[in-house]
C-alpha cells in the first residue's frame, strides 16, 4: 500500500469505485434494445450530456499533462482552446440538425445515405483503428503516474503482475464493468459525476496552493510574471512548436470539428439527445466549460512552479521515459506529499475519474460502430435481443484490445504527443469525408474513398519518419523540422478534399445532385 495514504484516503477511493459500478448496475436494469444500450434511450438531460462531452475529452493525460505544460513553460496552450470553443459553436449550428433529423447510431450512416455502403465502412473502419490506438495510448500514459499514486503493491495486484500491467487492468476492467452493465446511459451519468470530481479538484488546488506560498496568490503571480510563466499569446505563424494563435484558430478549430463532429466518441453523445435544441445546448455547454477548465489546470501548473521555487520536492522527479516527461509527475507528487488526507483521496479520485471516463467512452463508441455499422448490416435478420447480447460481448472484446494496445505502447517513444498525433492520422480523412458527403453535390463514393485513403497515407508519411529514431535525423535535415500535432487534422482534411476533387474531375463517376 502507498505510505502517503491514510485509511480515509482509501475509503474515498473505494467508495468512488463502488459507486461507479453501482451506477452501471442501476442503469442496466431496463435495457431491452441497442437503442437503450448505445443511445441511452434518448431520454438523458442535455446538461448531463454536456458534462459527459467534457469528461470524455478530458483524460488523465490532460489532468496531469496540462499543469505540466505550464510548470515547464507558460500559458500558451490556452490559444488552442480558442479553437476548441469556435468548433463547438460551428457544429452546434451546422451539424446537430443533420445528426438528429432521424435516429442514427453513428455519423457514418450519413455517408451511406449519400455515397453508398463502401464509404460508411471505410470511415467506420478508420475510426475503429484510430480510437483503439489512441485510447490504448491514453490508458498507458495514465497508468505511469497512477503507479506512483497508488503504489507498487496495489498496481501489481499484490505482486501478481507487472505494476504497469496491473494499473492497465485496473482501469480497463473497472471501466468495462459499468459500461457493460449500464451502456450509454451509465457512461453519460458516470461521466457527469467524474466531470464534477476533476473540475472541483482543479478548483480546490487552485485555492489551496496559494495558502502554502509566501505572499499568497499575488506573490505567486508576481513571481510567475517575472519568469515569463504568464505569457499566453504568440502571433508568429509556425507549423512546429511552440503553440501559437494560428494553431488554435485554424488547427484547433478543425481538429475539434473532426473529434466532435466526425468521430463517434463525441458524436454518440449528441445522438443521445432528445431534440436538435437539446443537442445544441449540450455542445454549447461544453464550449462554455472547456475554456475555464483548461485555464484552471494551466494556472495550477503555474502555482505549482511558484510553490516549488521555495519548497523542495519530497519525492524527486523521476527521469523522463517513453510515454511521459519528468514534469508530468509534478502534479501527482504534489497530491501525494502536500495535500491533507481525505482531500488527497478526492484528488486521486479526480485522476481516476478522468482516466475511467475516457476509457468507458472509448469502449461504448467502439462497440457501437462495430455492431451498428458492421454487424447489423451484415446480419440484418438478427433479433434485437441477439444484437444487444452481441453489443455487450463486443464491449468486452474492445476492452481486451485496449489492454493489449496499452501494454504494447510501453515501448513507443514520444507517447504523450503520439496520443494526439495518432488521432490526426485519420481524423482529417473522417472530417473531409463527412464534408464531401453532406455539403458537396454530385460527388461519388469512389472519389471520396480515394481522397480519404490518400489523406491517411499522406499523414502517416508526415508523422512516422519524424518520430522513428532511425529516420528522424534524415527527416529534420531534409525538411527542416516536424509538423506539430495541432495541424494534422487540417492538413488531412485539405488532402481529402483536394484529392477527391481531382478524382471527381478526372474520373467518370458522377452522382446526381
Amino acid at each position: 500500500m502507498n505510505d502517503y495514504f491514510s485509511a480515509g484516503d482509501w475509503v474515498v477511493i473505494l467508495l468512488y469505485l463502488g459507486a461507479m459500478i453501482a451506477l452501471g448496475v442501476w442503469f442496466g436494469r431496463d435495457q431491452r434494445s441497442t437503442r437503450d444500450y448505445f443511445l441511452g434511450s434518448r431520454d438523458t438531460p442535455w446538461w448531463a450530456i454536456g458534462f459527459s462531452i467534457i469528461a470524455t475529452e478530458t483524460s488523465a493525460l490532460t489532468i496531469i499533462g496540462v499543469p505540466a505544460i505550464a510548470f515547464g513553460g507558460n500559458l500558451m496552450f490556452i490559444q488552442m482552446i480558442i479553437g476548441y470553443v469556435i468548433a463547438r459553436v460551428i457544429l452546434a449550428v451546422v451539424m446537430v440538425p443533420r445528426y438528429l433529423r432521424g435516429e442514427i447510431y453513428s455519423p457514418y450512416q450519413l455517408l451511406e445515405e449519400r455515397l453508398g455502403v463502401a464509404p460508411r465502412r471505410l470511415a467506420g473502419g478508420l475510426f475503429l483503428f484510430l480510437e483503439t490506438l489512441s485510447a490504448g495510448v491514453r490508458v498507458y500514459v495514465a497508468c505511469i503516474p497512477v503507479r506512483l499514486l497508488l503504489g507498487e503493491t496495489v498496481c501489481s495486484l499484490g505482486g501478481l503482475v507487472d505494476p504497469i500491467l496491473g494499473a492497465i487492468l485496473l482501469f480497463v476492467v473497472l471501466s468495462l464493468i459499468y459500461t457493460y452493465l449500464g451502456g450509454m446511459k451509465a457512461v453519460i451519468w458516470t461521466d457527469a459525476v467524474q466531470f464534477a470530481l476533476f473540475f472541483g479538484g482543479g478548483l480546490y488546488v487552485l485555492g489551496y496552493v496559494p495558502t502554502l506560498i509566501d505572499g499568497g496568490w499575488a506573490g505567486a503571480m508576481e513571481a510567475a510574471r517575472a519568469a515569463g510563466k504568464l505569457e499566453w499569446l504568440n502571433t508568429a505563424f509556425s507549423f512546429g512548436m511552440p503553440f501559437n494563435l494560428w494553431m488554435g484558430l485554424l488547427g484547433g478549430t478543425v481538429m475539434v470539428m473532426s473529434s466532435h463532429g466526425a468521430e463517434q466518441l463525441i458524436v454518440q453523445r449528441v445522438l443521445a439527445c432528445r431534440t436538435v435544441a437539446e443537442g445544441r445546448k449540450a455542445l454549447i455547454l461544453s464550449a462554455a466549460l472547456i475554456f475555464p477548465l483548461m485555464l484552471i489546470f494551466l494556472l495550477v501548473g503555474v502555482l505549482l512552479w511558484a510553490f516549488y521555487q521555495a519548497h523542495p520536492m519530497q519525492i524527486p522527479l523521476p527521469e523522463s521515459r517513453p510515454g511521459i516527461k519528468a514534469t508530468d509527475f509534478v502534479f501527482p507528487i504534489f497530491m501525494l506529499t502536500e495535500v491533507p488526507h481525505v482531500l488527497k483521496g478526492f484528488l486521486i479520485v479526480a485522476i481516476l475519474a478522468a482516466a475511467m471516463s475516457s476509457i468507458s467512452s472509448a469502449l461504448s463508441a467502439l462497440s457501437s460502430v462495430s455492431t451498428m455499422d458492421f454487424v447489423r448490416p451484415l446480419v440484418p435478420r438478427m433479433t434485437e435481443a441477439t444484437l444487444l447480447a452481441w453489443s455487450k460481448r463486443s464491449t468486452v472484446l474492445w476492452g481486451a484490445a485496449l489492454v493489449g494496445v496499452a501494454w504494447l505502447t510501453r515501448e513507443v517513444q514520444f507517447v504523450l504527443n503520439a496520443a494526439f498525433s495518432l488521432r490526426g492520422l485519420a481524423s482529417g480523412a473522417l472530417l473531409g469525408g463527412m464534408i464531401l458527403a453532406l455539403f458537396v453535390r454530385g460527388i461519388g463514393g469512389r472519389a471520396v474513398i480515394t481522397g480519404m485513403l490518400v489523406s491517411v497515407a499522406t499523414m502517416n508519411l508526415l508523422y512516422w519518419p519524424a518520430n522513428i529514431p532511425a529516420l528522424r535525423g534524415w527527416w529534420l535535415a531534409t525538411f527542416g523540422g516536424e509538423v506539430f500535432w495541432p495541424w494534422f487534422t487540417l492538413i488531412g482534411t485539405l488532402v481529402t478534399l483536394g484529392v477527391a476533387a481531382l478524382a471527381r474531375a478526372f474520373g467518370s463517376e458522377r452522382r446526381p445532385d
